[in-house]
C-alpha cells in the first residue's frame, strides 16, 4: 500500500487517521506494519464499504477537503471495491537505530558476516554482498540504475538486494541512491580486514 509522503507526515501528527482505497482484494489488513520513509504505520482495520458509507469527516481524516475530492482521487475500474483503511503512527523504523549502532563486537561481527554469507550463497549469480557495500561507500547519492549497471546487473535486481542490506541496518536509501549507515561503514571496514588478514 502506498502512501504518498505529505499524508505520511500527516499520519505521523496525528492529523490523517483514514486511507480509502479501491482494490479487487485488500494489499494490506489489520495488524500490518509498513515501515516508511517517517516511521512505521499501523493497519488498524480495513473495512469493505460502499460509496454512499464515506462521510464528509472520513474524508477530512484521510486528508480530503470533501468526499468530492476524495472520490476524484481513487482510483477506477471494473471489479474494483472502495476500503476504508484505519491506520496510525506506530514510531519510528526500528532499523534507524541499528543502523546509528557502529560499536561491533565480535558476535554483532561474526553475526553480520554470517547473515551476509547466507545472502551470497542464495544468490543465483554468486556473491555480491560485499560489492554492493564497496560501490555504495563509494558513491553514494547515485542513482541505482548506474550503480547497477557498473556491477553488470539489473536495477530490480539490484534494488531488491540493497534492501536486503537495509534490512541489516548497512544502508540507508536517499532522495537519490543510497549510502551506507555508521554501522555499515563499520562492518565492511572490519569485514574487509579479517578477510584480508585471512589471505
Amino acid at each position: 500500500m502506498l502512501i504518498r509522503r505529505a499524508d505520511l507526515e500527516r499520519i505521523a501528527s496525528g492529523t490523517v487517521t483514514l486511507a480509502f482505497r479501491r482494490w479487487t482484494r485488500p494489499t494490506v489488513k489489520a495488524g500490518t506494519r509498513l515501515r516508511t520513509a517517517i516511521g512505521v504505520v499501523e493497519i488498524v482495520s480495513v473495512v469493505p464499504i460502499g460509496d454512499d458509507d464515506v462521510s464528509e469527516d472520513e474524508a477530512a481524516a484521510a486528508g480530503f477537503p470533501s468526499r468530492e475530492r476524495l472520490f476524484r482521487d481513487l482510483r477506477a475500474g471494473e471489479g474494483r471495491t472502495l476500503h476504508r483503511i484505519a491506520l496510525r503512527f506506530a514510531g519510528a523504523d526500528p532499523r534507524e537505530g541499528l543502523r546509528r549502532d557502529d560499536a561491533l563486537g565480535a558476535d554483532d561481527l561474526a553475526d553480520l558476516a554470517a547473515a551476509l554469507a547466507r545472502l551470497d550463497r542464495a544468490a543465483r549469480d554468486g556473491a555480491w554482498t560485499m560489492a554492493t557495500l564497496e560501490i555504495i561507500r563509494l558513491r553514494p547519492e547515485t542513482r541505482a540504475a548506474d550503480l547497477a549497471g557498473a556491477l553488470g546487473r539489473s536495477t530490480p535486481d539490484f534494488k531488491r538486494d540493497v534492501r536486503k542490506l537495509k534490512e541489516l541496518g548497512l544502508t540507508e536509501s536517499l532522495d537519490l541512491g543510497y549510502r551506507l549507515s555508521p554501522r555499515g561503514y563499520a562492518a565492511l571496514d572490519r569485514l574487509a580486514a579479517a578477510r584480508s588478514e585471512r589471505g
